[in-house]
């Protein structure tokens, strides 16, 4: 074995149980050997040379041991060299119902009896909080390969990777990754176990004979480990990785009785798993030079793992039964394999230098130095390679307003600086002109943008504005001076939200000529009303927010007998709350079912179109074969260069094809898009759907079922915001199960003080 390279350590633990079959499974004094001997079959004869005794040699036998045994055996040494900046992985490998699950992840229930994966990360944490030298940050992710398909398990948390990146396993020099799998930074044992455990309840998981919680899919379990150290000038990172990983177990289709669903994930998780025996024996063997990790995900996800670099242990699950011993000497025999697989470890670690960055920046004077020199060269004597003075930018300004007046024809430049300036003159003196218009209009006029809806509806119920966006003629038969709306926008890359301050009156200003408005509308997306013509309901619409407060603080005690003494039936209630509160919601959802429905008749026509053009063009291919056919039988006639001359109908509709190949192809593209267009619509139609159920709860429980003693509460001002906390807490506001159950954790669990943050996160998973 060269130097720096490190054998694969192998465990077997055996499942407890009451059948164990102590004649068949001997364990040898030192706990690294365990035999298997089976009975000779008497029915064969006297001559029977069968085999029926073996013997293995691990670096450990697990059997009747507790999960704290288990991890100190197994992982301890891994996860303390992972935080030196060693990559580490541990997997657990057996038949199906051996414990493979409960060895990697253990019994959430309880605490003493939790797995590798939870007792690693407290161990992470306590190390991280005992380190005074360095900052070190840890990160999380659950990967899932069910059936060949890629499954980040954490894609439901909020945060991390982007879900509409498709996953895929990609190589680079740094190692293997996976390609759009979200990736959570955490900073508390807490919030890692909550992770744990939202990825366990989205896991896929079957019943069958052997096991009623069978797992029907690879999991890996990665935990990333960065540390930065300071040393005098420069910064050293270690970074490492440890994969936990849990493997589905074989089946015996025979045993395990599977049909069905079932049946097919069986049939994948036993040809991974032969792809990664295959593997196995390749990398065992030092003559083989090609090794096929791209055979299957989880062998080419396993790469690092398995002859890179990475610390390595295998821990074998079998069964004690004498039924199982086929396949506990299968797994016994992956072991001894598994024994032979050398890695090289190495500790990952970088350097952030500042002798670097001093290098480079005497490189760059250093040019600035051959940049001048090749200047005097060129009798270019004040060009300057320096950032630019306050002068040199205040005489840039000058000729730029010079140039835009017309008083000098030209801007004198020099060099790629003073360039980018002129731009940024010309980008400044542009903003102050937009500006200066807005604020004239907002003198005159109060502008509401276009794009909100309730602004634009109570507008046109109150006849300022027609159906199309357009402002109405007064009373009198005046034009308001444009047949359009007035439209102004905001500039500056700033949100077009309403703005809550400026009080907003309802009414039309007439301007002296149309042409003055057309002439100063500064463009097309909010609509200009004047502030006299407002009347009292809209001006309590839309005045300031805190106004708003004060008066309903006010006027609270006065609507107190106004609420009716039983709430009204919900489809009731509902036709109210679409009318004032989701009124804003109900035409969104409006708005984006028109264009779905729009888009979806769109797709019927292309999809007619594109059939009409499939059978156009195979009346014609059924054409072209008869007078293909036709020549065939009559002879060719050829040319002196010996190619076939075709007459003008064969011509004519080998071109007609070919237009109608390419009218198919266009037309065939325009589908897909629509297709990615309704699936789109389709979304935001389904959330405005949830968003306007939810706010109609929320509405319905704060209108109608809130006590009266607790509206003073939930008053503004008051501790409480309506909508935070659900009707069944606001009208119950005594001390909850769910505190009483964490201080019970934290007072009545003295034997285990470090249990709190793995009931806390069992806890809030079960709740969620």
């Amino acid at each position: 074995m060269d130097a720096g390279e490190k054998r694969i350590r192998t465990f077997v633990r055996v499942k407890p149980t009451a059948d164990f079959a102590q004649d068949v499974i001997k364990f040898g004094p030192d706990n690294k050997t365990i035999d298997i001997y089976i009975k000779r079959d008497a029915k064969k004869g006297p001559v029977n040379n069968k085999q029926t005794d073996w013997s293995f040699r691990l670096d450990g036998v697990l059997h009747n041991t507790s999960q704290q045994l288990t991890y100190e055996a197994v992982a301890k040494s891994l996860v303390s060299e992972a935080l030196l900046g060693y990559n580490g992985t541990i997997m657990c490998y057996g038949q199906t119902g051996a414990g493979k699950t409960y060895t990697m992840t253990g019994a959430a229930a309880e605490y003493q009896h939790r797995g590798i994966i939870p007792r690693a990360l407290q161990q992470i944490f306590k190390a991280t909080a005992h380190s005074l030298d360095a900052c070190v940050t840890v990160r999380i992710s659950y990967l899932e390969i069910y059936n060949e398909t890629l499954v980040d398990l954490l894609s439901t948390v909020g945060s991390g990777g982007s879900s509409e990146v498709p996953m895929a396993v990609v190589d680079c020099p740094q190692g293997v990754y996976v390609k759009g799998l979200s990736i959570h930074s955490v900073s508390h044992e807490e919030d890692a176990l909550n992770l744990l455990f939202e990825g366990e309840t989205n896991r896929m998981v079957a019943e069958h004979t052997l096991n009623r919680n069978s797992s029907r899919s690879h999991c890996i379990f990665t935990i990333y480990i960065e540390s930065r150290f300071s040393l005098f000038s420069d910064v050293k990172c270690i970074h490492s990785k440890i994969n936990l990983i849990d493997l589905a177990g074989s089946e015996r289709l025979s045993k395990t009785g599977s049909e069905g669903q079932v049946l097919k994930e069986a049939s994948y998780i036993n040809k991974s798993l032969s792809f990664l025996e295959q593997i196995v024996i390749a990398l065992a063997d030092p003559r083989r030079e090609h090794i096929p990790f791209r055979q299957s995900k989880l062998t080419h996800v396993l790469k690092d793992s398995l002859g890179g670099n990475s610390n390595t242990v295998l821990v074998t699950n079998i069964c004690g039964e004498a039924a199982h011993v086929e396949e506990t000497l299968s797994s016994l025999r992956f072991a001894t394999r598994m024994k032979w697989i050398t890695t090289e470890p190495i500790i990952n670690e970088t350097f952030d230098q500042e002798g670097t960055v001093r290098a480079l920046e005497k490189e760059i004077t250093l040019l600035k130095q051959e940049l001048a020199i090749q200047g005097c060269l060129a009798n270019r004597f004040l060009v300057s390679y320096d950032p630019l003075t306050e002068s040199q930018i205040a005489e840039i300004n000058s000729q730029v307003h010079h140039y835009l007046k017309g008083a000098i024809d030209e801007i004198d430049v020099l060099n790629i600086r003073q360039v980018q300036e002129v731009f940024k003159q010309f980008r400044l003196i542009l903003r102050q002109q937009e500006d200066e218009v807005e604020a004239r209009f907002r003198s005159k006029y109060i502008l509401v943008d276009k794009n909100d809806l309730a602004a634009v509806t109570a507008l046109q119920e109150a006849g300022v504005v027609d159906e199309d966006g357009c402002l109405v003629k007064e009373e009198h038969g005046e034009d308001l001076g444009t047949p359009s709306a007035l439209f102004a926008s905001r500039h500056h890359g700033k949100n077009k939200s309403r703005r809550p301050k400026e009080p907003k009156k309802q009414g039309i200003r007439s301007s002296p000529s149309g042409k003055d408005l057309d002439a100063s509308s500064p463009s097309k997306s909010q609509v200009g009303i004047s502030p006299e013509d407002m009347d009292g309901e809209e001006e309590a619409k839309n005045q300031d927010p805190a106004d708003t407060d004060a008066e309903d603080s006010e006027t609270a005690p006065v609507e107190d007998p106004q609420r009716p003494s039983s709430p009204p039936a919900r489809p009731v209630a509902f036709e109210l709350f679409k009318k004032e509160a989701g009124s804003e919601i109900i035409q969104i959802f409006k708005t984006n079912k028109s264009i779905l429905l729009a888009r979806k008749k769109r797709i019927r026509a292309v999809g007619q179109r594109i059939n009409s053009i499939k059978q156009e063009m195979e009346g014609i291919q059924k054409a072209l074969e008869a007078q293909q056919q036709q020549r065939w039988q009559e002879g060719k006639y050829v040319d002196e260069e010996g190619q076939t001359i075709i007459d003008e109908e064969e011509f004519s509709l080998i071109m007609k094809l070919k237009d109608l190949k390419e009218e198919y192809k266009s037309g065939y593209a325009e589908l897909k898009d629509l297709k990615a267009e309704i699936q789109y619509c389709q979304h935001l139609v389904d959330q405005c759907r949830n968003k306007l159920i939810s706010e109609f709860d929320i509405w319905y429980s704060e209108s109608f079922l809130i006590p009266k003693d607790v509206l003073e509460t939930l008053k503004p001002g008051g501790h409480i915001r309506p909508g935070m906390i659900p009707i069944n807490r606001v009208t119950c506001l005594e001390e909850d199960e769910q505190d009483r159950f964490e201080k019970l954790q934290e007072t009545m669990l003295p034997a285990w003080p470090a249990s709190v943050p793995f009931y806390k996160a069992k806890m809030k998973a079960d709740q969620k």
